[in-house]
């Protein structure tokens, strides 16, 4: 079996996974930058800062395939975001390559496109309309991925992630739900699929109100097994809790569009 890297293992996303991942990948080695308080004995893990060039070397070491979901997870100050999901990202990149790792999946986001109206239906070779300085970094680590798989041969998988859980939370997320086990689908596909060379795939699961056409990822065999409108009662239920937001509920971001937002209103309603 492949040794594979999963960074970002004390996150949301990192923590379900270290639960569901070592049954099919049971070489699996963790990283972060400090250890996860649950990790149990099990575990294999080794501590990184992503900003450290010679410490992702270190945990790239040996291995096979790399899981990046380490970085700054939210919306926040430039100077964060520019160390963890920009330097960062280069450092785990050029490690990746410096070490003969043959795959990795970089988990992009849903804000890399995120000013797209919600009446859009996107594909995945738009233009990237980032919502963020945190959409910026990922749109950053795409083009990345893309010189690392055009330049140097590796194999790379971004995956524009929308909303992780058990649950859509409101109406919003009925369009661009994903559900743990999809996500690990989207993952064995990275890592396993003879045919990957540079793919950017939507981390979506089956949407009715989806706004993004992920042929490309059925294409390559995805398959998923959970339906948002299975939970729609639940999530509109959420939604009557909501204020209105007419940027917010205007643009595929939500809220992430609307923080610090100084536009042009006019567009919203054209």
């Amino acid at each position: 079996m492949p040794r594979i890297l999963m960074t970002g293992a004390g996150g949301g996303i990192g923590t379900r996974l270290r639960q569901m991942l070592p049954a099919i990948y049971p070489d699996l080695r963790l990283s972060d930058i400090k250890a996860p308080a649950d990790l149990n004995p099990a575990e294999k893990f080794m501590a990184a800062d992503l900003t450290d060039l010679a410490a992702v070397e270190a945990i790239c070491q040996d291995v096979d395939g790399i899981l990046h979901f380490g970085g700054y997870s939210v919306e926040g100050p430039w100077a964060p975001i520019l160390q963890s999901n920009i330097i960062g990202c280069y450092n785990l990149f050029e490690a990746a390559r410096r070490q003969g790792v043959k795959r990795v999946i970089f988990a992009s986001s849903n804000h890399a496109v995120g000013f797209y109206p919600r009446n859009h239906h996107i594909g995945n070779d738009v233009q990237p309309r980032p919502d963020s300085r945190y959409g910026v970094s990922k749109v950053f680590g795409e083009a990345l991925g893309s010189l690392y798989a055009d330049k140097h041969r590796l194999k790379v998988t971004c995956l524009r992630i929308g909303n992780f859980g058990d649950l859509p939370l409101d109406k919003r997320r009925l369009s661009i739900w994903l559900h743990p086990e999809d996500l690990v689908q989207l993952c064995r596909i990275g890592l396993e699929h003879p045919a990957i060379e540079f793919e950017v795939l939507y981390g979506a699961s089956l949407n009715d109100r989806t706004w993004w056409d992920n042929s490309r990822a059925y294409a390559l065999g995805y398959r998923p097994k959970h339906r948002a409108e299975d939970h729609r009662e639940h999530a509109m239920a959420e939604q009557a809790k909501l204020p209105a937001d007419a940027v917010a509920d205007f643009y595929q971001g939500g809220t992430f569009c609307a923080m610090e937002f100084s536009g042009d209103t006019s567009r919203i309603w054209s």
